[in-house]
């Protein structure tokens, strides 16, 4: 690895750490950073390591996670539809995790059900894409991507009937959850192991994925192997961005802006990419959920809006560059 991709690395993961402290130490009681120490080092902290243990740190993990999977997502789905605008959400997954959640939330179901429904929809989604485009032979990124902005547009569909005709009492659950909710992350722990398993294992396709960007022709004239290649990155795609709508609902322009980010900061090699987009991704979510538990305190705002407010300038500012 180059000094300079090294450096960039270092630096994101310093950035990260710097995240997790202020997400750790900032709300409604800040903490110094000897109580934090002691609050994750020591038993008889009392209040500070409630506060840290079962509060904050499960909900910064949740947040990092959320953002590596939906960054790391958005760099693979920009190298198999060759587009630059393609983000995780391009097809339809989310509006098939959105679907099957809202209709939890509305059956008034607790605990574990949001998310297990939301997994469900979402693979069921990347189902239905993946089989109607490949159809009874190999499918292209255009007919992917096609299939995928019909399914989405039928899964959207879906969600404004379920608003339309919903309880009043269950609208704003159903809102929040649908503008990203991190409040009460239960497997948090999981969402972080899927994003280190899967990055570790994708980042030994990387080279392919280099080639794979310059062309499919180029690609398979050096040997690589177009169709499991395409494989790969749908399947490792689509469960990233599964696993962060379950973990925190939908949250938007992460695994748009954030790859675009750091190819203006000149990384473009896809083996420090991707693990440079999952620390950038991650520290980006934990930031604005820290912003949107403490804005307003103590109402909270999704997280969501924030990523959304954070992300609109910085595309139009990209797009203005080119």
């Amino acid at each position: 690895m180059h000094a300079r991709s090294r450096n960039t690395l270092l630096l994101l993961l310093a950035l990260a750490l710097g995240a997790f402290y202020l997400a750790l130490a900032i709300g409604s009681v800040s903490l110094d950073a000897g109580q934090l120490w002691r609050a994750l080092t020591r038993s008889d902290s009392g209040l500070e390591r409630e506060i840290v243990w079962r509060l904050r740190l499960p909900r910064g993990m949740a947040a990092f996670a959320t953002g590596a999977l939906l960054a790391s997502g958005g760099a693979l789905m920009q190298v198999l539809l060759r587009n630059p605008l393609a983000d995780p959400y391009v097809l339809g997954i989310s509006g098939g995790a959105a679907v099957a959640a809202l209709l939890v939330i509305w059956a008034g179901w607790g605990g574990g059900w949001t998310e297990a429904g939301a997994f469900a929809g979402a693979l069921l989604s990347m189902a239905l894409v993946f089989g109607i485009a490949r159809g009874h032979g190999d499918w292209t990124p255009t007919r992917l991507l096609l299939t995928g902005v019909i399914i989405a547009a039928g899964w959207g569909a879906v969600i404004t009937f379920i608003l339309a005709v919903a309880p009043e009492a269950k609208l704003r659950g159903m809102l929040f959850w649908m503008m990203g909710d991190l409040s009460a992350p239960l497997a948090p722990g999981t969402a972080l192991a899927v994003a280190a398993v899967g990055l570790a294992a994708v980042l030994p396709f990387a080279r392919d994925f280099n080639v794979m960007a310059r062309g499919e022709l180029t690609a398979a004239s050096l040997g690589v192997n177009i169709a499991a290649l395409r494989g790969t990155i749908f399947v490792a795609a689509s469960l990233f961005t599964a696993v962060a709508v379950t973990t925190a609902g939908s949250i938007g322009f992460v695994g748009l802006v954030v790859p675009h980010l750091l190819r203006l900061a000149g990384v473009g090699d896809m083996r420090v990419l991707l693990p440079g987009a999952a620390l950038a991704g991650g520290t980006l979510v934990l930031l604005a959920d820290t912003l949107a538990r403490t804005l307003i305190a103590p109402q909270q705002l999704p997280v969501g809006v924030i990523t959304a407010f954070i992300g609109v300038p910085i595309f139009l500012y990209l797009l203005r560059r080119g």
